[in-house]
C-alpha cells in the first residue's frame, strides 16, 4: 500500500489498526490526535479568553454568576449524565461491533437528555433559590433555553463517537472550538450592541453553541458520505455511514434493535458517572442548591476558577480524551492481562508510562510559577474586578483551600480515575 492509501486509511476510517499488525500507525495517530487537541485547544482557548476578558468589562458580576455558574451547571449536567456513559462503553473494543446496534443505543442519548433536562428544569425554577427580578430579568427563559441547547448538541453524538473510533484527526477539536469561538463572538457581540438584553445574550449565545456543533458535524459526514460514493473507495467498506439514513436508528427483523452486553457495559458506566460528576463539579452544585456565596460572588469564583484550570482544560483533558482513545482500541475491555495481546499491552503500558510523565512534569512546572504569578494574571485578564475586593479575597481563599492560587495542580478526578483504570487493565503485569 503507498503512502497515501495508508494517510487516509490512519486519518478516516483506519479499520485495520483495529489489528495490532498495525499497531504503530495507530500509535502514531493517536499520538498526533494529541498533539492537535493541545495545539487547537490553547489557540481557541487563547481566543476565547481575550473575548471574555473583554466581556468582563461589560457585564455585572451577578450576570456572571447566573450564567457561569447555575445555567451551565444545568447544561453540563444534562449532558454529561446523558452522554458520558454511552460514549465510554461505544468507544470501548469489544471483539465483534456492530455498528447498527451502537448507532441505535447511541440515539437513546436524546429521549434520557430530554427527560433530564425537563427534570432539572423544573428543579432549577421552582426548589432553588431565584434571582432578583430587578437585577436579572427572564430567568425562567434563559433556564429553557439552556436546557434546550443541551438537548440539541445531543442529537450529534452518534457522529461525535463514529468520529473518534475511526480516527477523524481534528475534527473534534475544530467543530468544538469553533462552537466556543461563536459562543463567545455572539455573546460579546449582544452584550455590546444590545445591552438591554441582559441575560438574553447569553441564552442566544447558549444556543448558537449547540447549533454549530449539530450543524457542524452533520455537514462534515454528508460531504464525508457523498465524497466516497462519487470516488467509490473500497478502502471505506467498513465504515458504517454509507447512506443518511445510516445516521439515523433503524429497527431490523434480524437481530435486535441494541446489543444487551454494550447496554450492560453502558449502565455500568452510568453509575460511575454520578460519582464522577459530583467530585467534578461538587463546588458548583453546594454554590447553587445552599446559596453559600452571593451570584456576584459565584461570578467571580467562576472567572478565577476557570483561570486556574486552564492548563488542567487545556493540556490536560485533551490528553485524556485522545489516550481514552488509544487505550479502549488496544486492549479489549474484560480480558484480564495475561488474556491481552502481548504487543498491544506492552504498547499501552510505555504510553501510560509516557503520558503520566508529561503530566506531572508540567503540574510541577506550572506549580513553579503559577503561585507567583497568578495575581498578577488576575489584573491583567479582568482588571481591578479580579485582582481587588471579592476577587483578590477569592484568590486567597483558593490559595487556603488548594494551596496554589491558580488551582491548576487540583488533580481532576476524571483523570485519577482514567489513568487508575488503565493501570487495573495491564494489572501490573507490564
Amino acid at each position: 500500500m503507498d503512502k497515501k492509501n495508508c494517510f487516509v486509511q490512519s486519518n478516516f476510517i483506519g479499520p485495520s489498526f483495529i489489528k495490532m499488525a498495525s499497531k504503530v500507525s495507530t500509535v502514531g495517530s493517536t499520538a498526533r490526535s494529541a498533539s492537535y487537541n493541545v495545539i487547537l485547544q490553547v489557540s481557541f482557548r487563547i481566543l476565547t479568553f481575550l473575548m471574555n476578558g473583554l466581556l468582563l468589562r461589560y457585564t455585572t458580576k451577578e450576570m456572571l454568576g447566573i450564567v457561569n455558574v447555575r445555567l451551565m451547571l444545568l447544561v453540563q449536567t444534562v449532558v454529561f449524565i446523558t452522554r458520558e456513559a454511552f460514549r465510554k462503553a461505544c468507544l470501548s473494543k469489544t471483539t465483534n461491533r456492530n455498528w447498527r446496534q451502537v448507532i441505535n443505543l447511541l440515539w437513546c442519548v436524546f429521549p434520557l437528555g430530554v427527560l433530564t433536562a425537563l427534570l432539572l428544569s423544573h428543579i432549577w425554577l421552582n426548589y432553588i433559590e431565584q434571582p432578583d427580578k430587578d437585577k436579572v430579568s427572564n430567568y425562567p427563559f434563559a433556564v429553557v433555553a439552556f436546557a434546550s441547547s443541551a438537548c440539541i448538541e445531543l442529537l450529534s453524538e452518534q457522529l461525535w463517537v463514529i468520529g473518534q473510533v475511526f480516527l477523524f484527526l481534528k475534527l473534534k477539536v475544530v467543530i468544538e472550538g469553533a462552537a466556543n469561538f461563536a459562543r463567545c463572538l455572539v455573546t460579546v457581540f449582544l452584550v455590546i450592541v444590545f445591552p438591554n438584553l441582559g441575560i438574553i445574550a447569553f441564552c442566544w449565545a447558549q444556543l448558537a453553541f449547540s447549533i454549530v456543533i449539530v450543524v457542524f458535524y452533520y455537514t462534515y459526514f454528508l460531504y464525508h458520505l457523498t465524497k466516497n460514493v462519487a470516488k467509490k473507495d473500497e478502502t471505506l467498506k467498513e465504515f458504517p455511514l454509507k447512506t443518511v439514513r445510516d445516521f439515523f436508528p433503524r429497527i431490523t427483523h434480524s437481530e435486535p434493535f441494541i446489543s444487551l452486553p454494550l447496554a450492560n457495559l453502558t449502565w455500568s458506566f452510568f453509575k460511575q458517572s454520578f460519582l464522577k460528576k459530583i467530585l467534578t463539579e461538587g463546588e458548583r452544585f453546594i454554590m447553587t442548591i445552599l446559596q453559600v456565596l452571593t451570584f456576584a460572588e459565584q461570578g467571580i469564583y467562576d472567572v478565577i476558577n476557570n483561570l486556574g484550570s486552564l492548563a488542567a482544560r487545556s493540556v490536560f483533558m485533551p490528553i485524556e480524551e485522545s489516550y481514552y482513545t488509544f487505550f479502549a482500541h488496544t486492549l479489549v475491555r474484560g480480558q484480564i492481562a495475561e488474556q491481552q495481546n502481548p504487543d498491544a499491552a506492552k504498547i499501552a503500558s510505555e504510553a501510560l508510562e509516557m503520558v503520566l510523565k508529561f503530566v506531572v512534569l508540567t503540574g510541577l512546572t506550572i506549580l513553579s510559577f503559577g503561585y507567583s504569578y497568578s495575581f498578577l494574571l488576575l489584573d491583567i485578564y479582568g482588571g481591578t474586578l479580579l485582582s481587588s475586593g471579592e476577587g483578590k479575597q477569592s484568590e486567597f481563599d483558593t490559595k487556603l483551600v488548594t494551596g496554589n492560587p491558580s488551582s491548576v495542580l487540583v488533580v481532576k478526578s476524571s483523570q485519577v480515575t482514567t489513568f487508575s483504570t488503565f493501570y487495573k487493565t495491564l494489572n501490573g503485569k507490564f
